[in-house]
C-alpha cells in the first residue's frame, strides 16, 4: 500500500468509528504519533502505539462523529505529506475543527509514525 493510501485508510477507519485493537492493522508494532504543540496539547505529545489505541477508544466516547477532508497529498519516499481539515462533532453537538499538516511515515505498507501539526479553530 502506498503511503497516501495507508494514511487515508486510517482516516476512513476512524470516521467509521473504529477504535482500539481494530486499528492495529494500520500500524507497525513500533509506531508512534508526534503531536506538535496545539490548543488541546500545549506541550505536544509523543505517543506509542498502545497508548494511541487506548486514546482512540476514549475518542469514540467523546465524539459523535469525525471527518477527515484531505485537500492535498504528496509522497516523498515512504512518507505521505497531507494537508487536511479534521472536523469532530462532540456528543453534545459542539463542533471542533482543525487544519492539519500531517506527515505519515510507512514501512511495508503500514504506518510507522505520524507527525501532526494541528491548528484548531477557536472553541
Amino acid at each position: 500500500m502506498d503511503p497516501v493510501a495507508a494514511a487515508t485508510s486510517l482516516h476512513r477507519a476512524l470516521e467509521a468509528g473504529e477504535s482500539g485493537s481494530a486499528l492495529r492493522r494500520h500500524f507497525t508494532a513500533d509506531a508512534v504519533t508526534v503531536e506538535r504543540p496545539n490548543l488541546i496539547k500545549p506541550n505536544g505529545a509523543r505517543t506509542p502505539l498502545a497508548e494511541m489505541l487506548a486514546n482512540s477508544e476514549k475518542g469514540v466516547g467523546l465524539l459523535a462523529s469525525q471527518k477527515y477532508d484531505v485537500h492535498s497529498a504528496l509522497v516523498s519516499g515512504d512518507t505521505a505529506i497531507l494537508r487536511l481539515t479534521w472536523t469532530g462533532v462532540l456528543r453534545d453537538g459542539r463542533q471542533l475543527v482543525a487544519h492539519i499538516a500531517q506527515f505519515v511515515d510507512t514501512r511495508n505498507g503500514l504506518i510507522s509514525a505520524v507527525e501532526t501539526f494541528d491548528c484548531y479553530e477557536p472553541f
